[in-house]
């Protein structure tokens, strides 16, 4: 009776939980068991294993196999654990060295034919195992661009190259950060007008507020959105390995992230509350967190499921979503820009100067009662987006360009985050800090402390318009929030002067 002990690991959220495949050979009915939780793509590797194997000219044991998946209480998920499940397997049968594998992780899904393929959660993978201090047994990585350089890896192509000799060695590289042509295709010069929405969208981008566009179909609300990524400064080292972990572990393409180009997640309404939060078996992490460090467009915001809506409440607040379920909770990373649109009324035109509205009253207060208060609460800037003149439209490609844009966003955020670094050393709770960073004069403070009361703000509302007068401050290069500042924030947030 032999056997052999290999490492690798199974996905819990986004974290990589290190396991043990302890692979047993012994007499007894020939066969392959498998224990320790595993789920039915865990099973099924006893068929992958087995043909890989023989394909690749080995033999299958013809005693007893038996695999355990340490420690048994976590439940272990995924195709991962094909190849250190057929490794251990020929380590211990004595048809391979097992200083082949010693010191290292494997993961990876096997073909019928022996060769190994990469599987979801790659980065999440690389980065457990830099942890952990150990090398990486995979699929060829190269051209992959795993944001984790500097990590020991061996490719292993195919089970055959076993037969042939030994693993190699070497080390990934720094991911490529070039931005990709398909952003800087799309840009502000080409909506004409709008230019009040095109304001609301730079203080939003600067202070990477929630913005809410209404307006009548066919006004650009789409199309603004869709152009708020290029005016967004690029991922920073640390913000690129976490979204790109979460892309990952969805299984998603990583390679917008890697050239710095941040998320922007547009999911249709029909979305259901594990597609938007979360969810599923195993979890998996839904748009809001795919949405991380980028931004969240709902378009045809009241045609979404309130419930679904109201969900939106927590991770607007915390950054991240909590999923609890029988076996423990999982946490995902959720901070992300809301940008919502939304026609007035089901017709479209509640409002128009120019075309009359269909819609019953009862069933206009039915539409917009969908979003809900207390989320309405949450975004800090709302507009509305009228339709553009014929002639306007006519002039496409004469306004603000979206690198003009860009240049102030980062300027506004590059002041911002010194000012933040200065009141970090001061221990401030985050209020204090705000109303710190503000500076507020006697005579700017009373004006706004009457404004809040005509208004009958609530506290979220008068720390909102704070924030986003500071944003506005900033974007103008002020050391202190001035009058002028706080009405235009007020002005977007109860529809003053809008």
């Amino acid at each position: 009776m032999t056997s052999c002990c290999i490492e690798t690991f199974t996905l819990r959220g986004v974290e990589a939980v290190p396991v043990h495949a302890e692979v047993e050979v012994a007499p007894g009915l020939p066969g392959i068991e498998i224990v320790g939780l595993p789920d039915a793509a865990v099973q099924e590797a006893r068929q992958r294993v087995r043909s890989a194997v023989r394909a690749c000219g080995f033999s299958v044991p013809a005693g007893k196999v038996v695999v355990n998946l340490a420690p048994g209480p976590l439940k272990k998920t995924g195709s991962g654990f094909d190849l250190p499940i057929a490794l251990g397997l020929l380590c211990a049968s004595e048809q391979i060295d097992p200083a082949l594998v010693r010191g290292r992780v494997a993961v990876g899904e096997l073909s019928l034919t022996g060769e190994v393929h990469a599987v979801r959660g790659m980065v999440a993978y690389a980065l457990a195992t830099r942890r952990l201090g150990k090398g990486m047994i995979s699929a060829p990585l190269t051209g992959v661009g795993l944001p984790v350089p500097g990590l020991p890896y061996a490719e292993l192509p195919t089970l055959a190259l076993l037969k042939r000799g030994g693993l190699g060695s070497s080390e990934l590289g720094p991911a490529p950060r070039a931005r990709l042509a398909s952003c800087e295709s799309l840009d502000f010069a080409d909506i004409a007008g709008q230019d009040l929405a095109k304001r609301a969208l730079q203080i939003a981008a600067a202070g990477q507020h929630g913005l809410m566009m209404v307006g009548p179909p066919g006004s650009g609300k789409t199309m603004l959105a869709r152009r708020l990524p290029t005016i967004l400064p690029p991922l920073t080292s640390d913000e690129m390995l976490e979204s790109a972990l979460i892309a990952s572990v969805a299984g998603q393409s990583i390679d917008r992230l890697l050239a710095g180009e941040r998320p922007f997640r547009a999911p249709h309404h029909t979305a259901t509350a594990a597609g938007l939060l979360g969810g599923g078996n195993p979890l998996r992490p839904g748009e809001v967190s795919l949405a991380h460090n980028g931004v969240l467009f709902l378009d045809e915001m009241p045609e979404f499921s309130p419930h679904v809506l109201q969900m939106l409440r927590q991770p607007l607040e915390d950054g991240s979503v909590s999923l609890v379920r029988a076996d423990g909770m999982v946490t995902f990373p959720a901070r992300f820009m809301l940008v919502a649109a939304s026609n007035p009324c089901p017709c479209g035109y509640l409002g128009d100067p120019d075309r009359r509205c269909t819609c019953p009253e009862s069933v206009v207060a039915r539409y917009q009662g969908r979003i809900g208060g207390p989320l309405i609460d949450r975004i800090d800037l709302r507009v509305d987006v009228p339709r553009s003149d014929p002639g306007k439209v006519l002039d496409t490609g004469r306004g603000s360009t979206s690198a003009t844009l860009r240049e102030q966003v980062m300027a506004a955020r590059e002041r911002a985050a010194a000012r933040n670094r200065r009141l970090e050393r001061r221990g401030l709770a985050p209020g204090q800090a705000l109303l710190a960073s503000c500076g507020l004069t006697s005579q700017v403070r009373a004006m706004f402390e009457a404004l809040a009361r005509r208004h009958h703000l609530s506290g979220r509302g008068v720390m909102g318009i704070l924030k986003v007068a500071r944003t506005i401050a900033d974007l103008e290069q002020s050391e202190s929030v001035e009058a002028e500042h706080l009405l235009e924030a007020a002005g977007f947030r109860t529809g003053e002067g809008r």
